[in-house]
C-alpha cells in the first residue's frame, strides 16, 4: 500500500471529524444535564429565616421564599425549644397554605435580656419538586 500526501491528510481529517464529534457529544452532555437542572431547580422552592429589627426594641421573624416555585403547607418547628414566639402567632401564620417567591411572613419575636442570640428553626414545606423540604436555619438576634 503506497502512503501519499493525500491518504495522510485524509487520515488526519478523519482523526479530527471523530475527536469533534467525540467533544460535540460530551458538550451535549453537559447541556443536557445543564438543562435538567435547571428545571429541577424551577420547580424548587427555598425557604430561608432571618430577624429583623423594626424600631428600638421591636423584633420580628422574617421567613421569606427566594426559590422559583411556590412552597405549599409550610411548617415551622423549634428543635430546641420556643422562648421568642407567642403560640397563639405561630397558629394564626402556620401552616401556611403557599408562599410564593420573594413572599414574606412574620413572626411577633418576644426578645428580653436573657434571650438566646441564636435559635435553630425548622421549615418545612411542599413543592412541586418534592412533597416533603426540609431545612433547618439558625437566625440570631
Amino acid at each position: 500500500m503506497e502512503v501519499n500526501a493525500g491518504t495522510v491528510i485524509a487520515g488526519i481529517a478523519l482523526l479530527l471529524s471523530g475527536y469533534a464529534t467525540w467533544k460535540t457529544s460530551k458538550l451535549n452532555n453537559l447541556l443536557l444535564k445543564k438543562e435538567t437542572s435547571e428545571a429541577l431547580n424551577n420547580k424548587k422552592a427555598d425557604l430561608g429565616a432571618s430577624f429583623i429589627k423594626i424600631g428600638s426594641n421591636d423584633r420580628r421573624l422574617k421567613i421569606w421564599n427566594k426559590g422559583k416555585a411556590t412552597a405549599r403547607n409550610v411548617r415551622i418547628e423549634f428543635p430546641e425549644g420556643n422562648e421568642v414566639f407567642t403560640q397563639g402567632d405561630i397558629d394564626r401564620k402556620f401552616p401556611l397554605e403557599s408562599l410564593e417567591t420573594f413572599q414574606s411572613v412574620e413572626l411577633l419575636a418576644a426578645v428580653h435580656m436573657g434571650t438566646r442570640a441564636k435559635h435553630p428553626i425548622r421549615l418545612i414545606w411542599s413543592d412541586d419538586s418534592s412533597e416533603s423540604n426540609e431545612k433547618i436555619v439558625y437566625p440570631t438576634i
